[in-house]
């Protein structure tokens, strides 16, 4: 993604509306409240995370996303931000991690690593919220392509990506296929696979 395209998209979404599925996340946890938002963006998700008693661990692999939290949360003490890779990032215990529209741009080589050590930092009863690519979407479509503004994205079909949750309890799912423009001006065929999920505590299943 160039510098141009990276403006634009962080100018549109710095202070989008909450969505519906972090506020239900956010409500299913209890102490700790200690989240993760992989792909922090310009920190709309964390300034919603960390108002609501959140210590948010944010991280962004582009260097204008930690430019922008840090200047947005400067002297907020319960958001601590990275400049990081997915696989870099050293994922602490969190009973949240958030990772909407981010994951998408995980390699294919590294995602079953990344998707290891989120399910590993999850403390029991943690939430899982967040966005899968599909394969019917414009960026997962190969070619000349204006919407792949990235070198490599990761799509799954519903059977795939409906595993990668067999460890999980499924507490929403949803799929969105629209078409509409990007904040870029892009004429874009959208389609997301969008969880809510909760890892089980399995010391309750756990015999005498």
């Amino acid at each position: 993604m160039s510098s141009e395209e990276i403006f634009k998209y962080f100018d549109a979404t710095e202070f989008r509306e909450t969505r519906e599925d972090l506020v239900f996340s956010a409500n299913m946890v209890s102490e700790p409240k200690v989240a993760i938002d992989c792909g922090c963006g310009a920190g709309a998700d964390i300034d919603y995370l960390a108002g609501n008693r959140f210590t948010v661990y944010g991280f962004d692999v582009e260097q204008e996303s930690i430019s922008r939290c840090q200047s947005r949360f400067n002297g907020i003490d319960n958001v601590v931000l990275s400049k990081s890779s997915f696989t870099a990032f050293d994922y602490p215990r969190a009973s949240l991690v958030l990772a909407d529209a981010s994951l998408f741009f995980c390699p294919s080589s590294e995602f079953k690593q990344v998707w290891s050590s989120i399910y590993q930092c999850l403390l029991p009863n943690g939430v899982f919220c967040g966005s899968f690519l599909g394969k019917e979407d414009t960026m997962a479509v190969p070619g000349d392509n204006p919407s792949v503004f990235w070198p490599e994205v990761t799509a799954f079909d519903e059977s795939e990506v409906i595993e990668l949750f067999k460890n999980f309890e499924i507490l929403r799912f949803k799929t969105h296929k629209s078409t509409g423009k990007t904040p870029q001006g892009i004429t874009h065929n959208w389609h997301i696979y969008q969880f809510v999920a909760q890892k089980p505590d399995m010391s309750k299943h756990a015999g005498p």
